[in-house]
């Protein structure tokens, strides 16, 4: 029932944005049309308590002009593509649209599967909202059990297709971050907390690439990458601070300030023979270290490894 709330929140904000100016009685016949309405009117009083939610949840402000038509429109149109929460709406609705508008066709469309945790994202906004604390179950991926406790939701975050809130528990001293899909159950509790004035969402991840903040002090960071991988490095960068400092025909030098954090060296990995770090020369040779344990796994005989496997399942 969450995911059929959120589906229609963004629905009718992508219906209401592309038209301009709306009545209700189109935004009704749209609606009766479309995959969510399966065939029915939108009726008006789940239409305003819509609004309502759209409003708390996301800052969108659906608004009626009564003198010229008595048709409803978006007041903060103009802002909408500049923040990050309104970018995410559009763009998901276009994905989902486009699947169930295209059913014909829809083992043609395939895209990237989203872990189950995104069904806790609704009641974890609606806490962060209300300012209500949160009782989870949940287990690490080194914990042979879950652990249940609260945690007051301070904000969320996605990355590389996954959920994460960012929550401050009494068991530490700091706020933590925590994968949705690794959330066993999730209850939302009486508990009321307060928001900390000094907590910036923006600025707890300033410096990180990902989700995980880490100790580690921010650097300087050089990267040098070649060919084409120049040109794919330049349309995404890694990380805000992304500087290119030098091109030259066959490659470029970016500059980044920033925590060389464990999402970091995996991004880094990923990038293959395509990228060189050249640059702090602690980082550089921690990268070393990973290239030359991952080669070491590579140079052992397959026999060997053979001979491990079959030790492992016998002592199974």
């Amino acid at each position: 029932m969450a995911k059929n709330l959120f589906n229609r929140y963004v629905w009718l904000v992508n219906t209401i944005y592309e038209a301009g100016k709306i009545t209700f009685e189109e935004i009704s016949n749209r609606w009766e049309r479309s995959a969510l309405g399966d065939g029915a009117p939108l009726p008006l009083r789940t239409f305003h308590n819509h609004r309502k939610e759209i409003e708390a949840l996301f800052d969108i402000n659906i608004e009626c002009n009564k003198r010229g038509g008595y048709y409803y429109y978006i007041e903060n149109a103009e802002e909408m593509e500049r923040g990050d929460v309104r970018t995410w709406l559009l763009n998901t609705f276009a994905v989902n649209n486009l699947i169930n508008e295209s059913y014909a066709i829809k083992s043609r469309i395939l895209f990237e599967e989203i872990p189950s945790g995104q069904r806790f994202l609704s009641p974890i906004i609606g806490a962060m909202r209300d300012g209500v604390e949160l009782e989870i179950s949940y287990k690490n991926y080194w914990q042979p059990e879950a652990h249940t406790f609260e945690i007051a939701p301070y904000c969320v975050k996605v990355f590389k297709q996954r959920w994460y809130v960012v929550g401050k528990s009494e068991r530490y001293d700091s706020p933590r971050v925590y994968a949705l899909d690794r959330i066993q159950n999730l209850r939302i509790t009486d508990a009321k907390f307060v928001f900390p004035p000094d907590f910036d969402p923006k600025e707890y991840f300033h410096y990180s690439l990902g989700i995980i903040v880490g100790e580690e002090e921010p650097v300087i960071i050089r990267l040098k990458a070649f060919g084409h991988q120049a040109d794919y490095i330049r349309a995404r960068p890694f990380h805000p601070s992304q500087q290119e400092i030098e091109k030259q025909e066959d490659y470029s030098v970016f500059e980044y300030f920033m925590r060389p954090t464990f999402d970091f060296y995996q991004e880094m990995l990923s990038q293959g023979a395509g990228v060189e770090i050249l640059s702090p020369e602690p980082v550089r040779q921690k990268m070393l270290g990973q290239i030359r344990w991952m080669e070491s796994l590579y140079q052992r005989p397959e026999s060997e490894l053979s001979k491990k496997r079959k030790c492992t399942s016998s002592e199974k």
